[in-house]
């Protein structure tokens, strides 16, 4: 994926490797370039943004990259000619194995990085986690000292699921509104492998992918990378525009439809009852396959009720697919997921599940059926913890940040805040070089529509949140009252 052809891309990447180190910025962009030269993202012979264009995306000075790329052309990793800009040299592709591999970065490449490197001292609001709750130990303690045993004693592969966890899903969907038997549940490796199977098992190259616009950056990286081509409809109130999304229909005659019904990420909302039916009996029409991601279903009591899944809605012979996690009603890392569908579908997935890993680890599994009898209650504890810190994320940005712009979500764990006339990646890169670190609205629509959006997780202590948005305010207010810094010449 060669991203030399646009500055904003390259920008995105550069960016997180600015920070933390000694030396002068240019030589740390320099190290930083340097770092992806004869990678996917800069191969031998891509050309390198043109220095005004590059320092616009990182908010730096013109004579930044000037001594950046000076310093790449001593190491003999770059070469300039008149008139074909500056261009990776053909000796920087020297020393790479052909068969090193390497995964392109995406669109979710600012979230999976920070997941990879760890926080260090940068606050980092690219995701929303909250520490394991304290029922979880309390099951695996009991689960160690009464179930272990009998579990050591099986052969520990199990492609559909454990039976008591599979027979605990379907009870939790039934309660839900959603009547389900066992053998309608495959059980994955958290939400992320379930989008994943049902992606492998749909999509083709060329196929299309309907979603919702702005969407989580993930998918745009797991659908394209099945060669899917994915086309946005925008949202309101209620949630995807059924008037916008038939006209997807009739036009791109997609594979399938991605959604996300409950707290929609990045937004927040909650589509309507209505709006759900709307959108089951569509796909039915047009023959679409629907799937509906609902991890994110934290729900305050307090709040406004959640309407059965969109499954629920669906005319006789239409195929949804419902995704479900623990991950984040009781914690990130027990990772445990799973897929709702017809009997045939979930035997159809359950190879693709064999093919993948075999099954999901048994004793994290026996542990989320043991959770799951009490994941309505969790999933309220958390919530009223996550809806006390929304609170106080929309004091704090007010206090400090009164021209930001954005409607309180009626759920999920993050705002998603317009910035009035500014580029946020531009933005994000500022932030950045304060200590904190924020994702574009870019990753969450590629079209441009929402560029001047962040998204801003709340799901962290008080104190960092305050320290957040202090870092944020500072950030903003250096690039609404100077801008990137001024180009000086390099001595």
């Amino acid at each position: 994926m060669d991203r030399s052809g646009d500055p904003a891309a390259l920008a995105d990447l550069i960016g997180h490797r600015l920070t933390g180190r000694a030396g002068g910025l240019y030589r740390r962009l320099a190290d930083a370039i340097a770092a992806l030269i004869g990678s996917a993202e800069l191969p031998v012979g891509a050309r390198l943004p043109a220095e005004r264009r590059l320092a616009e995306s990182l908010a730096i000075s013109r004579s930044t990259v000037v001594a950046a790329y000076d310093e790449l052309r001593a190491r003999g990793l770059v070469e300039s000619r008149r008139g074909s800009g500056t261009t990776v040299a053909r000796a920087a592709g020297r020393g790479r194995s052909r068969a090193d591999k390497q995964v392109p970065a995406g669109y979710g490449e600012s979230l999976f990085h920070r997941i990879a490197v760890g926080p260090g001292e940068v606050i980092s609001l690219t995701y929303a986690v909250d520490p394991g709750l304290p029922e979880l130990a309390e099951e695996l303690i009991d689960l160690a000292s009464g179930d272990l045993p009998a579990l050591l004693d099986d052969v520990g592969y199990h492609p559909r699921g454990l039976s008591v966890l599979r027979e605990r899903i379907a009870e939790h969907f039934t309660s839900s509104g959603l009547p389900t038997e066992a053998d309608e549940v495959v059980v994955t490796t958290g939400a992320h492998q379930a989008i994943a199977l049902v992606t492998q098992m749909y999509l083709r190259t060329g196929a299309t992918v309907v979603i919702e616009q702005p969407s989580w950056p993930g998918c745009f990286d797991l659908f394209g990378a099945a060669g899917g081509r994915v086309v946005g409809v925008p949202l309101d109130d209620a949630g995807i525009r059924p008037d916008l999304l038939t006209a997807a229909f009739a036009e791109h005659q997609p594979a399938m439809l991605f959604v996300m019904p409950t707290f929609h990420n990045p937004t927040g909302r909650l589509m309507s009852a209505n709006r759900r039916r709307q959108v089951a009996e569509l796909a039915a029409k047009y023959g679409v396959v629907v799937v509906e991601d609902n991890a994110y279903s934290a729900w305050d009591p307090a709040g406004p009720s959640i309407p059965p899944p969109l499954a629920a809605y669906a005319p006789d012979g239409a195929e949804v697919l419902t995704i479900g996690s623990v991950s984040k009603a009781v914690w990130g890392g027990l990772r445990i997921g799973w897929i709702r569908a017809s009997r045939p579908l979930a035997e159809r997935l359950a190879r693709h599940k064999a093919l993948a890993d075999l099954g999901s680890p048994v004793i994290d599994q026996a542990l989320t059926a043991r959770l799951l009898p009490r994941l309505t209650e969790l999933t309220a504890q958390r919530a009223r913890v996550s809806t006390a810190r929304k609170k106080l994320m929309g004091q704090l940005l007010t206090e400090r940040l009164p021209d930001w712009e954005w409607s309180p979500p009626v759920g999920g764990s993050a705002l998603w805040i317009r910035l009035p006339e500014t580029d946020a990646r531009v933005f994000a890169q500022v932030a950045l070089r304060h200590g904190v670190e924020v994702v574009a609205g870019h990753a969450m629509d590629p079209t441009g529509e929402h560029d001047d959006y962040l998204r801003v997780p709340f799901a962290y202590s008080e104190q960092v949140l305050d320290d957040a948005v202090a870092r944020l305010a500072r950030a903003w207010h250096e690039l609404r009252r100077h801008g990137p810094a001024p180009a000086v010449p390099v001595v």
